[in-house]
């Protein structure tokens, strides 16, 4: 059984929600409150956390923030009634793992869950298969603990920081496109939102390069996207 918290303010859609995440033998948690969903989210361990972004004392994009700042890496989907392009942007670029736009329907919501849990069960599923960590001069990186190390010293990733760093190092010298990599590690088409992927790769090379003019693992292949290094030991 899959624990999830639903912060929304609109009971209708927080019934609709708990409706069907029960048919998905989810145990819900429920909040109509930004500010109390907080609390909750930082005070209680979750399977999955749905925020819509206008609540009540505490919008859900400040909450996804805050959690990541405070190391909470628990899958996060955003709900959203603006359609606007930075708002979708936004979301995903403080932490978020998914995003839906109001209205959406319920096939999509049941299928957009699936996804993140089959995301989890494989991450969980991994640490029993004997995954080596990456070692590249200085860094390593562990799949099955998800754990990333700069030197000895622990670098903390976001999930989506960590997934875009381990599928490019796991690949290196292979150049991927920003749709690809939207593709491959949101897992959804996000036609337009290529920025989304530069926003992560800037923030991962904040976290792991020495000199930002000068990336060591992860290069820019110009006119197509990114690479890491494979001429590293």
């Amino acid at each position: 059984m899959k624990t999830v918290l639903i912060v929304e303010d609109d009971k209708n859609i927080l019934e609709l929600l708990e409706i069907h995440l029960k048919d998905l033998y989810c145990e819900v948690t429920m909040e109509i409150n930004g500010k109390q969903g907080y609390e909750k989210a930082i005070s209680e361990p979750f399977d999955l956390i749905i925020l819509d972004i206008n609540l009540p004392e505490k919008d859900g994009l400040d909450i996804c923030r805050d959690l990541r700042a405070n190391k909470v890496k628990t899958p996060i989907m955003m709900l959203t009634a603006r359609t606007e392009e930075i708002d979708k942007i936004l979301g995903l670029e403080t932490g978020a793992d998914d995003y839906l736009t109001k209205p959406f329907s319920v096939r999509e919501f049941i299928a957009r869950v699936k996804a993140i849990f089959r995301r989890m069960d494989m991450t969980v599923g991994s640490s029993f298969e004997g995954d080596t960590a990456l070692n590249f001069s200085g860094l390593n990186i562990d799949k099955s603990k998800r754990k990333v190390l700069k030197s000895g010293e622990r670098i903390d990733l976001t999930p989506k920081e960590f997934d875009l760093l381990y599928l490019l190092a796991s690949n290196p010298g292979k150049s991927y496109t920003r749709e690809r990599l939207l593709s491959l590690i949101w897992g959804y088409e996000f036609n337009g939102y290529e920025h989304t992927v530069n926003s992560h790769v800037n923030r991962l090379r904040v976290k792991i390069e020495d000199d930002l003019n000068e990336p060591k693992y992860i290069l820019t292949t110009w006119g197509i996207g990114y690479r890491f290094n494979d001429e590293l030991t």
